[in-house]
């Protein structure tokens, strides 16, 4: 069972997640339509790579947009989970182990309490945001089942992590449990709304592009629509 998941299951999941990613971003891009949405993508290059730049460094920063700055405290728990929920795994020292066993090299290796304490924040930041979908209306009347389920899959790595660390109780049924939980989250990604892993970069490039061509970015009155 374990040599399977953490051999063809896990090449699978990881291909699935690369190659999902892949033709999620392709078919976007060819979903584009200047006429319907009214501004160039192949003209005017210069302005609509400035403004996608713009809008996608200005929404990776806490705190740098209106909108991030209107929500003052989710906006922190927002990005405190995002933050967490990737630098956890790439920089846990138990998985580059593992790169050094398998490939012969490593990144750098987060201390165990750093990881424990990132890991505890996952799980306390997603009870944070499921209590938000329940307990504000605006929020409750869009949440739909797979979004509570959406999230159960995305700190299920994290919680069966902490409890195969710290072996409670049973580090090796545990540990199973982890692995498994993470190639779920692999393959869901590519098929959920967890691709705004990248469609978060897409859509925000695609507003940096209006913004930068025609909304305040270049003004021009001869451009045809």
């Amino acid at each position: 069972m374990y040599q399977f998941i953490t051999g063809p299951l896990l090449w699978f999941s990881f291909v699935f997640f690369f190659v999902g990613c892949v033709v999620r971003v392709v078919l976007y891009i060819r979903g584009l339509d200047w006429r319907l949405d009214r501004v160039t993508y192949t003209k005017n290059i210069s302005f609509g790579f400035k403004g996608a730049v713009r809008s996608i460094v200005f929404w990776l920063i806490p705190y740098g947009t209106q909108s991030w700055r209107a929500n003052p405290v989710y906006t922190l728990i927002f990005f405190i989970f995002h933050f967490a929920i990737i630098v956890t795994p790439i920089f846990l020292s138990a998985h580059n182990i593992i790169l050094m066993e398998r490939w012969g090299f490593r990144l750098f290796m987060l201390p165990d309490a750093v990881s424990d304490i990132l890991t505890l924040l996952v799980i306390c930041c997603a009870m944070i945001i499921l209590l938000r979908r329940i307990a504000l209306p605006q929020v409750r009347i869009l949440t739909k089942p797979h979004d509570i389920l959406i999230l159960i899959i995305t700190v299920a790595p994290f919680m069966t992590g902490f409890f195969a660390y710290h072996q409670i109780p049973d580090s090796e049924f545990w540990t199973l449990v982890h692995i498994l939980s993470g190639e779920v989250m692999l393959v869901a990604i590519p098929l959920t709304k967890l691709s705004h892993v990248v469609y978060f970069f897409c859509s925000r490039a695609q507003i940096g592009i209006d913004f930068g061509v025609k909304r305040g970015g270049m003004k021009s009155g001869g451009m045809k629509w």
